[in-house]
């Protein structure tokens, strides 16, 4: 893990993708694509259905180990139409009911509002303003006087070695005026990103949150 001070709070940059936000007590996640899985199997694509359970596993971890009064979902907490990933949440957000679940709705949550409504949720549609920090899922939310915190973009780099090897890794993506969390859930892709010298990309590798120049 990698603490860092942004605009004057200080954050913990989790291996598990996910950040503490000490002061609100807070842990926010981005991406999760829970059901994604589920979603494709059903279409006919063969993935381990036992690769679901990951996401299952992370998110209560972090909860043992961090013990957080908010956990804060900046986006497409579930892939698409509604499967029975569902109620998996649900089990969870049971289980951790002393946990505030917040969710700011991302452009693939679109399950059917009596679904949402048999869950622990707190639901904002668009952003969620906690100063000095915007809470949002894509990063075109930008206000003059607070710090855009968003996920969409899945962001990674890529990592050049000897032999013309390759790899590409998840990160954390800071820029001047917005900060890109990586993608929480398993087979969610990365999105290559080209940083500017201003910005500060901290690396996730082998359980690592690693800064590098860039």
């Amino acid at each position: 893990m990698e603490e860092i001070i942004l605009k004057g709070e200080k954050l913990t940059l989790l291996p598990q993708k996910a950040i503490y936000w000490e002061k609100e007590s807070a842990i926010l996640i981005a991406d999760l694509h829970l059901g994604k899985i589920a979603h494709f199997r059903k279409n006919g694509i063969a993935l381990p259905p036992q690769s679901e359970d990951k996401n299952w596993q992370t998110l209560s971890r972090l909860i043992l180990k961090w013990k957080p009064k908010k956990l804060i979902i900046l986006g497409d907490l579930f892939h698409s139409r509604y499967n029975d990933q569902w109620e998996n949440f649900i089990d969870l957000t049971d289980r951790y009911d002393e946990v505030e679940w917040i969710l700011v709705k991302g452009n693939h949550d679109v399950l059917r509002e009596r679904h949402y409504e048999r869950s622990n949720l707190k639901i904002y549609p668009y952003a969620l303003k906690m100063p000095p920090f915007l809470l949002t899922h894509e990063p075109d939310e930008v206000f003059e006087d607070l710090y855009t915190l968003c996920g969409h973009i899945h962001p990674g780099v890529r990592m050049r070695g000897h032999g013309r090897q390759t790899l590409r890794l998840p990160c954390f993506f800071l820029g001047s005026k917005v900060g890109i969390l990586p993608a929480f859930g398993v087979f969610t892709g990365l999105h290559v990103l080209h940083p500017e010298e201003e910005d500060r990309v901290y690396l996730i590798a082998e359980e690592q949150v690693v800064p590098i120049s860039v």
